[in-house]
Parts: structure tokens; C-alpha cells; sequence
């Protein structure tokens, strides 16, 4: 049986949400091990001169414990 946890984490992109998404999982995956899937909770951003500055992607990452 494997039991997993999760954690909260935030990508940011100039780019797009995808962006923002691919930057968040690549830098959690330097420290947290055996990633298994991940789940939007909310996209949100900056305004810059009227138009989006970055884009923000607060997301909930799950991975399974070491045995």
C-alpha cells in the first residue's frame, strides 16, 4: 500500500498558465521526490500598464512517501 501527501505550491509566467504550471513542477521536482500528479486551485495575476504582467498558478502537488 502507498500513502501520499500533498503541498502547495506557485508557478509564475510572463508566458501563460502552461508556463507557469511546467515552472512550478519543474522546480518542486529538485526537492520533492516521486511526484505522482498535481491540481490547479487558482489562477490568478498581475496587472501591469493595463494589460497581464504574470500570470499565477496556485497549485496543490501530490507525492508518495518514502517507505
Amino acid at each position: 500500500m502507498s500513502v501520499f501527501k500533498m503541498t502547495e505550491i506557485v508557478g509564475t509566467s510572463k508566458e501563460g498558465l502552461e508556463q507557469a504550471i511546467q515552472e512550478a513542477l519543474g522546480r518542486a521536482s529538485k526537492t520533492v521526490r516521486d511526484m505522482h500528479w498535481f491540481e490547479v486551485k487558482e489562477i490568478r495575476g498581475t496587472v501591469k500598464d493595463g494589460q497581464v504582467g504574470e500570470f499565477q498558478v496556485r497549485m496543490a502537488v501530490g507525492f508518495k512517501l518514502d517507505d
